[in-house]
């Protein structure tokens, strides 16, 4: 073969790769969401504490209806045990705790963090509160059934804070794993009362009743959110994450009792 056609042919084939590759690359870009597959369609799983199972139901419900083609899918756990699902590699687009320090610890396994809302504590007695709870101090009343969160739960990690800001030594007769399981005690007569979030209280649709404790014997929880570095559908797991601090959520957050972040 004469050595012009040869030069000719390999020319053109360099010329073709070089447009070519840059078209890929463009071809990869869907405006920012590169995580989404099957046509901009993408199954999001997040994990979130236990305490936001009945908000992030409606605001799962309203984000698909804003996003059509993306499904959202909840995983409601204790704080501690999302974590654990983190390090143990779960698949999983996004995470939302109920405090800072649980998320603080999965800083390697996580995009920045936002603090989407704000909680406080409440004591949740049976309707009607039949044991007449009215302070902290009647935790630590001879015979009262009280039942706590474990203290490695964040909810948990409060109570003990503001029981020993007060000096109440409270005997729990259980330690839940999430404030959900402490609420059901007490929902079930298993329990007179149990310290939860007030927003639990809320939610309970009058089958328990909620004692405030005053602002300064209180703790303020906080709840971060964050995408999963493992996620592989990054790019609408940042939108979700950026959408729990806009108008749409943050008012069903605020209708269901939390405070603003």
């Amino acid at each position: 073969m004469p050595q012009t056609s040869t030069r000719r042919r390999l020319t053109a084939a360099l010329v073709t790769a070089a447009v070519l590759v840059p078209l890929a690359a463009c071809g990869n870009d869907d405006g920012g969401d590169s995580g989404r597959k099957d046509g901009g369609k993408a199954t999001l799983t997040v994990l979130a504490a236990a305490s936001l199972t009945d908000v992030f139901r409606t605001a799962g419900a309203a984000y698909e209806k804003e996003h059509p083609g993306t499904e959202v899918k909840f995983s409601f756990e204790g704080s501690q045990e999302l974590a654990a699902k983190v390090r143990q590699g779960a698949p999983a687009d996004a995470l939302v705790t109920a405090d800072t320090k649980t998320m603080d610890g999965l800083r390697d396994d996580t995009g920045t963090p936002v603090v989407i809302a704000r909680n406080r504590l409440v004591i949740a007695t049976g309707k009607g509160n039949p044991e007449g709870v009215k302070t902290l101090k009647d935790l630590s009343r001879s015979g009262l059934k009280v039942v706590l969160a474990a203290p490695e739960v964040p909810v948990g990690r409060y109570s003990k804070q503001v029981l020993d800001a007060q000096k109440v030594d409270v005997e729990p007769v259980s330690q839940e794993p999430n404030v959900r399981a402490v609420l059901s005690k007490v929902e079930l007569g298993e329990a007179d009362a149990g310290i939860v979030y007030k927003t639990d209280v809320t939610a309970a649709d009058g089958k328990a009743e909620g004692v405030d404790i005053p602002d300064a014997q209180n703790a303020v929880a906080s709840y971060p959110a964050a995408t999963l570095k493992t996620s592989e559908h990054s790019g609408a797991a940042a939108d979700f994450v950026r959408w729990l601090s806009g108008p749409a959520a943050q008012k069903l957050l605020r209708d269901a009792g939390f405070q603003k972040a």
